[in-house]
């Protein structure tokens, strides 16, 4: 055997010990798994959380991130293969992922980041003391439904009915319906509830609410909409209906408008919420928090193709305007 050939050899077998030490060590660090439905650039928010309270991805901690891609349905197997991992801390995404890792595990911290309605779905027994081993933020607000009403009136000023649409498969939603239908009367608008059970119903879903005269449309979150969200605005245009919807994600796609809670700010306490369980906090005694800051976006394209002219106030308080 050459020199040059022995040379190589103890190259190669360095190469692999280091990998091999490298394996190791990163199987020594805390363990986070992230559920999320789609690759978002929110997740930065989270990376930059958990730089801001000292965590360096593959240094200090290690993360294994697993994404639906759009298909909610693979929530169930990517849950159970995380559950698998043994990790110290899973951070879920929406209602669906909270409910899947929920399913997944019962002794693994679960954070959420922006859950609808954690104690109506059962996450926690209540936001000041969750009790079990989920804690985390939602997205809801009292005052966001109400708002949210509001600025549809404000858009379109003749507006009397208002439809949502509701996904049937999570039953979580009807509080954010009801908050609404509350708010209605003093704004002088009928509120009238669509259910939609799969994506082949949206087509009737706005037909119903075209029959039924409404002259604008409400949707919040849901991991069916979000996943169609591009072919309910669509929907919403051909049906000449002015939406609000339930984040800026939507407003890229088409949706008129959205007025939410800022889902960076979200992602980035729940950095904080991992920090807390990784130094030994339990889930059951950290408090459940509520939105804090809000993002209101607007599509102008939309709002041109239905002849809107968007009333210049909000224009100047959006944050975030697409052209």
């Amino acid at each position: 055997m050459t020199h040059g050939m022995l040379s190589a050899i103890l190259g190669f077998i360095l190469l692999v010990t280091a990998f091999a030490a490298q394996a190791q060590d990163l199987r020594k660090l805390p363990r986070i798994g992230v559920l999320v439905q789609d690759e978002s650039p929110e997740l930065d928010a989270f990376r930059q959380g958990l730089r801001e309270l000292g965590y360096a991805e593959g240094q200090t901690i290690a993360i294994e991130w697993r994404s639906a891609d759009d298909r909610p349905e693979r929530f169930s197997e990517l849950a159970a293969g995380l559950a698998q991992l043994k990790l110290d801390v899973i951070v879920a995404s929406n209602n669906t992922a909270v409910a899947a890792a929920k399913r997944a595990t019962a002794t693994i911290p679960i954070v959420m980041v922006y859950t609808s309605d954690p104690v109506g779905l059962g996450f926690v027994e209540s936001l000041a003391r969750p009790g079990r081993n989920i804690t985390g933020l939602t997205s809801q607000a009292t005052e966001l439904t109400a708002k949210r009403l509001q600025l549809l009136k404000e858009t379109v000023p003749h507006l009397s009915r208002v439809a949502i649409l509701l996904d049937a498969n999570e039953p979580g939603r009807l509080d954010q319906a009801s908050q609404t239908r509350a708010s209605a009367p003093a704004l002088k608008v009928q509120v009238q509830l669509v259910e939609v059970r799969s994506p082949s119903e949206l087509g009737s879903a706005f037909a119903a609410a075209t029959r039924h005269g409404a002259g604008g449309v409400l949707y919040g979150a849901s991991a069916m909409f979000l996943s169609e969200r591009a072919r309910i605005a669509q929907q919403a245009i051909r049906s000449r209906l002015p939406t609000l919807c339930f984040a800026p994600k939507y407003v890229e796609s088409g949706c008129l408008m959205s007025y939410s809670a800022d889902f960076s700010d979200l992602w980035r306490r729940a950095a904080y919420f991992v920090d807390r369980i990784l130094k030994g906090a339990k889930p059951a005694d950290l408090p459940v928090e509520q939105p804090t800051k809000f993002w209101l976006a607007i599509n102008r394209k939309t709002a041109t193709t239905l002849g809107i002219t968007m009333p210049s106030h909000l224009l100047t308080m959006a944050d975030e305007v697409v052209q």
